[in-house]
């Protein structure tokens, strides 16, 4: 598999909704206020770990705007409506190479209908695709739903020894089986 390859995607949602899996671009930019009114707060606070009830336009200008030398992000879009989904990004650690943070949020009524699997599995691919060693991430002790995901990815879990209710979720990509992937 190389990297462009992986880039781009179709996949199918177990409810049958077909999606287009991308590279997020700053254009998306657009996309995020329609996206985000079918974010609750609490899904919100679970990706951001703060209260909070909207994102503010600098911060969406600061989600849409990476480099791409030193992060990815991908975008899913459904091929019917052309509406945006999720999104899943990879930001490599500064000064630890070969290791990078992911983060991923979807539209709140979307979970448990596979997209946030199969955008996980695509960030995945394509971070064994760059050459990277290790995927990790924060996630609060109470998001049962992301953490149980992470555990079936094969990720490992772990208190983390800085933030209280916070673990640790940790994915070895050498332990990644190539038939695990897209």
């Amino acid at each position: 598999m190389t990297e462009s390859v992986l880039r781009e995607r179709h996949v199918t949602l177990r409810d049958g909704e077909t999606v287009f899996l991308r590279p997020l671009t700053p254009q998306d930019g657009a996309l995020y206020p329609d996206f985000l009114s079918e974010v609750t707060p609490d899904d919100l606070r679970l990706r951001f770990f703060a209260p909070m009830r909207q994102v503010s336009p600098d911060l969406i200008e600061r989600l849409i705007h990476y480099d791409p030398q030193k992060a990815m992000a991908f975008i899913a879009i459904a091929e019917a409506s052309g509406r945006m989904l999720g999104v899943v990004r990879l930001h490599d650690d500064p000064g630890s190479e070969g290791t990078a943070e992911f983060a991923i949020l979807l539209r709140t009524r979307l979970k448990g209908h596979g997209l946030g699997w199969l955008m996980m599995k695509h960030m995945i691919a394509n971070a064994k695709a760059k050459g990277l060693t290790t995927v990790h991430g924060q996630v609060l002790t109470e998001n049962a739903t992301m953490l149980q995901m992470c555990e079936e990815l094969g990720f490992h879990t772990a208190d983390d020894p800085l933030e209280r209710g916070v673990k640790v979720v940790t994915l070895p990509l050498a332990e990644v089986p190539a038939e695990a992937l897209p």
